[in-house]
């Protein structure tokens, strides 16, 4: 007779539908550019996306005159979608409470995509053509003078004819939000001292912590904003979720037999691709003064 999955003998199996579904949502929840940008669904092989690239200028006219003609502009974009994955190694006692399995999926492994997603798109090398990153966006101070600083954000994504509509901070932008004070020494970004720990909202504008935006360098990068209507990210079939206890995984230079072990592997893959419109749409705030 069959065992119940998940069990000691169930090898090459896929996690039910609904907790794929729960490891997606929450994936999206911890990627600040997936809660930004805006989603579409793709094919394996990726797909075209027109962009708008000028709309149509209307001029006055005198009575009986003729009217103006005019053309709105139109470009054309390709969404390659790349794989992400990991492999996580769990001992089989994790087997005997499922919830508790659940459990230790949706807190590992969605966060585990999720940073890696946003450190890419933000910090790091595009995983091959026709997927962008914002390495290339220009940066803006904004500690001292932080209020200048954000303001200077907005003009600059203004200036490249967007409207900023949002933030993705780190911990350590935060932290310098948090420090800020009036003359009274009363918090700027914060409406009270006794119930906020974050700041909801800049310049009217949603703010998203992730601690993947961060960046250690001479001038730290604390977050990014921009106008993220120009931005979108695309999935093949969201977050592909199966167990195994019969696989031999290479960890670096070691090698794990999982049935020797008394062992299983959950992996989690995503196929996913991320485009932009303009660099120019997007800052990079850094620890530089304002």
């Amino acid at each position: 007779m069959a065992g119940i999955d998940i069990n000691r003998t169930t090898s090459g199996v896929s996690l039910p539908p609904q907790v794929s579904s729960e490891i997606w949502a929450t994936a999206q929840e911890q990627s600040a550019v997936m809660q930004l940008a805006r989603q579409i669904q793709m094919p394996g092989s990726g797909i075209s996306v027109a962009t708008i690239t000028g709309d149509p200028v209307a001029d006055w006219v005198d009575e009986t005159d003729e009217k103006p003609v005019s053309r709105g502009t139109v470009g054309q974009a390709t969404l390659t979608p790349y794989k992400l994955a990991v492999i996580e190694p769990f001992s089989n006692e994790f087997r005997r409470d499922l919830p508790g399995l659940y459990s230790a999926l949706a807190s590992r492994l969605p966060g585990a995509l999720a940073t890696k997603f946003d450190a890419t798109v933000f910090s790091g090398s595009a995983p091959g053509s026709n997927f962008d990153v914002l390495t290339g966006s220009d940066a803006v101070g904004i500690s001292g003078d932080t209020w200048t600083g954000l303001i200077a954000a907005d003009a600059a994504v203004s200036a490249a004819g967007g409207l900023l509509n949002g933030w993705a901070l780190s911990p350590q932008a935060r932290s310098l939000l948090l420090g800020q004070v009036d003359a009274n020494g009363r918090p700027l970004y914060i409406t009270s001292m006794t119930t906020d720990n974050s700041v909801p909202s800049l310049l009217g504008a949603p703010v998203y912590l992730t601690k993947a935006v961060y960046l250690d360098a001479t001038d730290d990068v604390l977050g990014f904003a921009g106008d993220w209507s120009a931005a979108l990210y695309g999935t093949v079939e969201g977050v592909q979720i199966s167990v195994s206890d019969q696989a031999t995984l290479t960890d670096g230079e070691t090698t794990i037999n999982l049935w020797q072990r008394n062992m299983f592997a959950i992996r989690a893959e995503i196929e996913i691709g991320f485009r932009v419109k303009d660099d120019a749409l997007f800052v990079a705030l850094t620890a530089a003064a304002a």
